[in-house]
């Protein structure tokens, strides 16, 4: 069973990053608030394509937990019934997390879907620590770690129940995001682990370092950049046009935008040294790319209003870059350790 780990490890840590992605299209179509109620959908397994469906309906059977939207509110079935011709609200009793009662079926199978995503990667994360068992006797951190995983899935799915009962609250969506980082982080430990062909690399001591500041130095990117979509979203939901949705930035947009500088310069650096010092840190060649991209996006989005699917980009190549260079940092630590 062991040959199947490694696989295995990788699979959900793909499926994470399709998480990720979702999450990030969710954002780009507002789709956040799609499935209002967690883990169902409007108290159904699999959601509704149209409206009509989730209106009181004369002669339904309804089953316990399932929501209709009435006078603008949603509405919970107390048990199972068949309903009468007229309505009866003994039957029913309020959704009290949030007054939110909107039925718009694009955002509600987007969200739908993401969800799907996030089921798929815990049953990988899963499979991946029952695996991890046949490390017994060699690596026993493998299990912690796998299980660690395990427990910050279920961190997630639980996170995401709060961020849509407090109706996207700007807090617990970025949490949510560093979350994520935290199970990327873990799952790429887990998969250097069980490499068996590790590439001979050189190490040095200053550029170890600047590798760990430039990791840190993308994680506060990532934050500020929560920060001005946080600003965005509040501008763009008041009906405003992509052209004004930058017209007067927050403080957090100018800093992102100064430290982005920063950003590239360090990582600059780091390239010029690993061809000067033949480091062999060929992944260096990833994060330049990743860079450039990130670069252009961001540009698209302040000079060209917000073109289709950059907001998406923007943040899932954020997240690659904190992959690749977090796993820099694991390649570079362990030529440490073995000098």
């Amino acid at each position: 069973m062991k040959k199947y780990f490694s696989k295995w490890a990788v699979i959900s840590l793909v499926l994470v990053y399709l998480v990720i992605f979702a999450g990030a299209f969710v954002r780009l179509t507002g789709s956040g608030m799609g499935c209002p109620d967690w883990p169902k959908c409007f108290g159904y397994y699999i959601p509704p394509t149209q409206e009509k469906e989730l209106l009181f309906t004369a002669g339904k059977e309804y089953d316990k937990g399932q929501v209709i939207i009435k006078e603008e509110s949603l509405l919970i079935a107390k048990t199972d019934f068949t309903s009468k011709s007229t309505f009866d609200a003994s039957n029913w009793e309020k959704y009290t997390k949030h007054d939110y009662a909107v039925f718009n079926p694009l955002h509600t199978w987007v969200e739908y879907i993401n969800r799907l995503f996030g089921a798929l990667a815990g049953i990988a994360c899963i499979v991946t620590f029952i695996l991890s068992f046949w490390f017994w006797k060699d690596n026993k951190k493998l299990i912690l770690l796998t299980f660690l995983i395990c427990v910050l899935m279920g961190f997630q799915a639980w996170l995401g129940k709060t961020v849509v009962d407090s109706v996207l609250n700007p807090v617990k969506i970025t949490t949510h995001m560093l979350a994520a980082l935290l199970i990327v982080a873990f799952q790429l430990i887990t998969i250097y682990a069980v490499q068996k062909d590790k590439k001979t690399l050189g190490f040095d001591r200053k550029f170890n370092w600047i590798l760990v500041i430039s990791l840190a130095l993308t994680i506060i990117q990532i934050v500020l950049g929560t920060s001005v979509r946080e600003h965005v979203d509040t501008i763009s939901e008041t009906g405003a046009p992509e052209i004004l949705w930058l017209q007067n930035p927050s403080l957090s947009f100018y800093i992102h935008r100064s430290f982005s500088v920063i950003v590239l310069l360090v990582n600059l650096y780091l390239f010029a040294q690993n061809k000067k010092l033949n480091l062999g840190f060929k992944k260096l060649n990833w994060v330049m790319i990743l860079l450039l991209i990130e670069i252009i996006s961001g540009i698209a989005m302040y000079y060209f209003d917000f073109p289709f699917g950059t907001q998406t980009i923007h943040i899932v190549l954020a997240t690659l870059l904190f992959g690749f260079q977090f796993y820099m940092i694991l390649e570079s630590n362990s030529k440490k350790n073995n000098l």
